[in-house]
């Protein structure tokens, strides 16, 4: 076996925690039992960049069970848990290449690591190993692969509409048990969760900036405005920014929520998002947050250039020392109203702001706590082992175009959750079906 992992001794913690995970992810469970018997994917090898967590292990698990050599990197540099892979080497064994915290060099090395076994199926989470596969000088090509998140997809289906996309992608983002689940609410409560571990801040009573208004978007802003905050969005499509007044959110463009937000997160798939001119408006002590794929919506680049100071006052939380002549501190007349002595007074407006980033501005779900909770990603990983078996059985027939996920599979994986959690539906009548289906009622 190969590997590269950050401590074999982390193995048994990590065990635990794959038990705890599986446990709670029931229509994995069937999926895997099925196909213990049936081995789709006797012989194949696939290969998956995804965050290493105690779920994605559980996917990992059921498609080794159905007969794959299955080789796992991971898809952000700060959402490994280490003892989670080096349980899956050493009590699994799965090929795992990966450690947390590791350096951009070896990010891609362990993206190569898991090319190098030429896996006929792929898994990706934002399409970093689909594009080192497109910039390579190719030698082979997987059969199929499929796309966990929005980001992914967006840069994909960028490569279909240029016409250089080499094989076939299922958009499992897109399914209806993916996006409005996972994105909504295991993004809105586990985004809650990295904020509220890093800094142990109370919500209640803040002002939340929630950029973006797509499912994660609307996810965060309605676990923000649960946990008592006044929920401000902000958004450059009119439709969403129509919903999210029709919502009761207060919209705001980013320049103004700026200048009054406690606690920022973006959440837009884009670059910049905030930047300089924001980061100057800002209070003192605000706290940013990114719960997009990479690390770029946050302008960390300006932010290092306008802080005088930069230290790591918690793990994953950045305090920016910010002295621009945009700082709105209050006039020594106001400080010196406060009772506070002169040389106190001088030393306040010197000073600055503070802004606070929380792991380094990258998925803070998954940087500063675990990632999304093991019943949502049932459904996600559920439609990922699905699709694979889909791209096994179907490959010689697809296109290389980004497809959607089928939609027997979607709807299937919607009635195995609900079985799951023992909730019974109605069945459409006979006369139901030919009344949906029929042009000739009317009044």
């Amino acid at each position: 076996m190969q590997y590269d992992i950050k401590d074999k001794n982390l193995s048994k913690a990590g065990k635990k925690r794959i038990e705890w995970a599986s446990n709670r992810m029931p229509v994995l469970e069937l999926v895997r039992n099925r196909f213990s018997k049936e081995k789709p994917f006797k012989g194949l090898s696939i290969g998956a960049c995804l965050h290493v967590t105690t779920e994605t292990a559980v996917l990992a698990l059921t498609l080794k069970e159905a007969g794959a050599r299955v080789s796992l990197c991971a898809s952000n540099p700060l959402s490994t848990q280490d003892d989670v892979a080096a349980s899956l080497v050493f009590d699994y064994g799965i090929e795992v290449f990966s450690i947390r915290q590791e350096d951009t060099k070896t990010y891609y090395k362990h993206i190569e690591s898991v090319l190098s076994f030429k896996p006929q199926i792929t898994l990706d989470d934002g399409a970093d190993l689909v594009s080192t596969i497109h910039k390579r000088k190719q030698t082979y090509l997987p059969w199929g692969g499929t796309e966990e998140t929005t980001t992914g997809v967006i840069r994909l289906r960028a490569l279909e509409k240029e016409g250089r996309l080499l094989y076939p992608i299922i958009a499992v983002n897109d399914a209806f048990t993916k996006h409005l689940f996972d994105n909504r609410y295991g993004t809105g409560q586990s985004t809650i969760d990295g904020i509220l571990r890093a800094t142990n801040k109370l919500i209640s009573g803040t002002v939340f900036v929630v950029c973006g208004y797509g499912f994660c978007g609307r996810g965060i802003a309605m676990r923000a405005k649960g946990s008592g905050a006044n929920v401000v969005v902000v958004e450059t499509d009119p439709l969403k920014a129509l919903e999210a007044v029709m919502d009761g959110y207060r919209v705001l463009s980013m320049k103004k929520a700026a200048a009054i937000g406690d606690i920022f997160v973006t959440a837009t798939g884009d670059v910049s998002v905030i930047r300089k001119e924001h980061f100057i408006l800002m209070k003192d002590k605000a706290i940013l947050a990114n719960s997009g794929h990479f690390n770029v919506e946050i302008d960390l680049k300006s932010l290092d250039k306008l802080a005088v100071k930069k230290r790591e006052v918690k793990p994953f939380v950045t305090e920016y020392l910010i002295k621009s002549p945009g700082h709105p501190s209050l006039p020594l007349r106001t400080l010196r109203r406060r009772t506070l002595s002169v040389a106190k007074c001088q030393a306040t407006r010197s000073q600055g702001k503070r802004l606070y980033v929380l792991g380094e501005g990258r998925l803070v779900n998954l940087a500063c706590a675990e990632g999304h909770p093991a019943e949502v990603m049932d459904m996600s990983f559920a439609n990922q082992a699905l699709s694979c078996e889909y791209i096994a059985k179907n490959y010689d027939k697809l296109k290389k175009k980004v497809f959607s996920v089928p939609q027997a599979i979607d709807q299937k994986v919607a009635g195995l959750k609900l079985k799951a959690m023992n909730i019974d539906i109605d069945a459409l009548t006979k006369e139901q079906k030919k009344y949906l289906s029929s042009w000739q009622e009317g009044t």
